[in-house]
């Protein structure tokens, strides 16, 4: 794709988005919905160091042009509804406003005022108004460690795998910004020596480690997306963990797959990085083999070098404890894969649509993304810093996801994807 914006050498007035491990530099320029501590209506900003600029008020201003009135809104999805060519306009447009030789808001103090917020000052909310969920099981090292615990080592991959990017339609309405407490939830649960089911709370919560891209425009019902032209329908991405209950999940997901042991959250991180943003840090993806069939194929380069991390806080209040690292390149199929073979059928895609890649592991302990894996389905516990283990997640405990892109002295990152495990609501 052809990029415009900033470039790796520019600098910003907002010193703080000069810092080498700042996740928010001007290179990267993130979108997000937030609130100022003193006022409840949500608008559009832009993370910029230790900051968020208040685009409602550049537009209010003039500063910022786009026909119509879009960021003094509670979501991004009327701004994305403009299109690339608008996406493209406006990010390059913010980052000459920011950049240290622009005077206009440099020189401004009544405007920064005004504009400028700490970011440890402000409230963040949903970015999208999420029109539909789909979650993919892309990475094959994931599928693999996932398919030795459970089924015969030497078959751990299901033939139709290494033919199409798997996944499931999930649940919208229970996507959830980072920050928001996460209930534990029940459901039926099968324990091996009994004959049916019981109820009660989950025994073996998880979190997946994941991304997830936001579509950025609306197809016709009956049009697929080719494969060549998928990266221009996708506005940004986020930190994404679908939450997993392991043990409901093994009772339920044969034959339709999850239900309750997906639906009940799935969280995001805060900040929509542009996809504009990733082009510098662009690496091919894993050998396909078999060769994909001709509607996946595709040419180039479409993987993406994003550092990942997982962290536990426990609830007895030990210090945070490394869970994995990892990183997006592993994914064997690409966004533009799942978005072609999402589409192929004919179905239709929204702006808003939320595309799950799928837990992302790596090759070797210590690169893989779930606790299922970590521990060996509960049975090789996890030490923690500090002391303590866990095999799965207890009430009280916090996960928090985290990734980035390394550039020469700059980071174009995701912040944080956070959430903090409640106890199940008793029925």
């Amino acid at each position: 794709m052809t990029t415009t914006g900033p470039q790796p050498d520019w600098r910003s007035w907002v010193e703080s988005a000069n810092s080498a491990d700042t996740h928010f530099s001007i290179q990267n320029l993130p979108y997000g919905v937030f609130s100022p501590e003193s006022e409840a209506k949500p608008r559009i900003g832009v993370a910029i160091g230790e900051h968020v600029l208040d685009l409602s008020v550049l537009e209010s201003e003039g500063l910022l042009v786009c026909g119509e009135t879009v960021f003094d809104q509670p979501t991004l999805n009327a701004f994305i509804g403009l299109g690339r060519a608008a996406w493209q306009d406006v990010r390059e447009r913010i980052a000459q406003l920011l950049r240290d030789s622009e005077s206009i808001l440099r020189d401004n103090p009544a405007l920064r005022a005004r504009c400028l917020f700490l970011q440890d000052n402000v409230q963040m909310h949903m970015p999208v108004q999420v029109a539909g969920y789909t979650d993919f099981y892309s990475s094959k090292e994931h599928a693999t460690n996932v398919g030795k615990l459970f089924r015969d080592p030497d078959n751990a991959l299901l033939p139709n795998w290494s033919e199409m990017p798997i996944a499931y339609n999930g649940r919208a309405s229970s996507v959830v910004v980072s920050g928001t407490p996460v209930q534990r939830p029940n459901g039926q649960i099968k324990l091996p020596d009994q004959t049916r089911p019981i109820f009660g709370p989950c025994r073996k919560l998880d979190l997946e480690l994941e991304m997830g891209f936001i579509v950025g425009q609306d197809t016709p019902l009956g049009t697929p997306v080719r494969c060549e032209q998928a990266e221009n329908f996708v506005f940004g991405m986020v930190l994404l963990n679908d939450w997993s209950a392991r043990d409901i999940q093994a009772w339920e997901y044969v034959p339709l797959g999850p239900f309750n042991a997906k639906t009940f959250a799935t969280t995001i991180s805060p900040w929509v990085v542009p996809f504009d943003a990733l082009e510098p840090f662009r690496v091919a993806q894993p050998k396909q083999s078999p060769t994909p069939l001709t509607y996946l194929q595709q040419t180039g380069q479409h993987a993406f070098d994003i550092q990942l991390q997982a962290w536990l806080s426990p609830h007895e209040g030990n210090e945070e404890a490394l869970l994995c690292q990892t990183n997006f390149r592993y994914l064997y199929w690409s966004i533009a894969q799942q978005l072609a073979h999402h589409t192929v059928s004919g179905c239709n895609v929204r702006v808003g649509d939320l595309m799950g890649s799928g837990t992302i592991s790596g090759s070797e302990p210590g690169s893989y993304g779930s606790l299922l894996e970590i521990t060996l389905n509960g049975k090789e516990p996890y030490t923690l810093a500090g002391g303590g283990q866990r095999s799965f997640i207890e009430d009280g405990d916090a996960i928090r996801l985290t990734g980035w892109c390394q550039g020469n002295g700059y980071r174009v990152g995701f912040g944080n994807c956070e959430g903090t495990i409640l106890p199940a609501q008793s029925l």
